[in-house]
């Protein structure tokens, strides 16, 4: 094949269908974490999520409808409630699985959470499941990491397929130039994407508006250095959340909290 047809190829794939442009993006994201680095990311997200207590892998919040569990606080919802938020407890469950870690008898990727309400979560927190359930997730950690990462790496080909076609190029610009920008920026995608995801479904909007990851790479400024304007992003696109959020939710009290999170990725 010769070069100028070869390169008439490469300028057709870039401008062609969205279809298609998912496969090419995906390459921009494939991480190379070292084993050392990978640990550091999972006890960043876990201190972030969790406070480092192994108490904290199993938490209700209040004014939530599920639990969240692990070191990203995945989202597990019980039977018959069917929520707004993406439900990643089950695909962190088949990724364990699917990987060697060991569950408890009674864990399933496919089955509900067993505990309908917070009362009867607390009410379990000494109880053998209970801590079956903690060992297990205590003694995956790093499996757990890798799958934050995974889901770091298969986010962009979502959000450009997602995003206005007009807005692909500089979405990816943005992402790129926060993963190129040393061990901070990789670990603030990877937080904020588990944190508040991709941005991409349509049931995580208040008023129309998003708060994942896109919203925030939209919101970018480029007058400032990437990982600084993708906290300053953050925290606008977090603020605007509260702002559209349900009055009942009362969001304004875990306001200042995720603040200080998004602040900490430029430290």
């Amino acid at each position: 094949m010769n070069n100028h047809l070869k390169q008439t190829i490469s300028l057709f794939l870039l401008t062609t269908a969205v279809s298609i442009y998912p496969v090419l993006a995906q390459s921009a994201t494939d991480l190379h974490l070292s084993r050392k680095e990978a640990a550091e990311v999972g006890q960043k997200v876990w201190r972030n999520e969790c406070g480092g207590t192994v108490a904290g892998l199993t938490s209700w919040n209040v004014g939530e409808e599920f639990p969240s569990l692990g070191i990203g606080h995945f989202i597990w919802y019980p039977q018959g409630t069917k929520g707004p938020f993406d439900e990643s407890f089950p695909k962190l469950l088949l990724f364990l699985k699917e990987h060697g870690a060991k569950l408890p008898d009674w864990l399933s990727p496919s089955m509900p959470c067993p505990w309908l309400t917070r009362n009867e979560f607390l009410q379990e927190q000494k109880s053998e499941r209970m801590t079956q359930l903690r060992n297990m997730l205590s003694s995956t950690v790093a499996l757990q990491t890798d799958y934050l990462v995974q889901r770091l790496e298969k986010a962009l080909p979502k959000m450009l397929e997602k995003a206005s076609e007009s807005n692909r190029q500089r979405v990816r610009k943005q992402f790129e130039s926060v993963l190129h920008s040393g061990s901070a920026g990789t670990f603030a995608l990877i937080d904020y994407v588990n944190f508040k995801g991709e941005g991409i479904l349509d049931s995580e909007r208040y008023n129309g508006e998003g708060w994942g990851m896109l919203q925030v790479l939209e919101g970018m400024s480029e007058s400032s250095a990437p990982v600084q304007s993708f906290s300053d992003s953050a925290k606008s696109v977090l603020a605007r959340r509260v702002r559209n959020s349900p009055p009942e939710r009362h969001e304004e009290r875990w306001l200042p909290g995720w603040t200080r999170r998004v602040n900490d990725y430029n430290l």
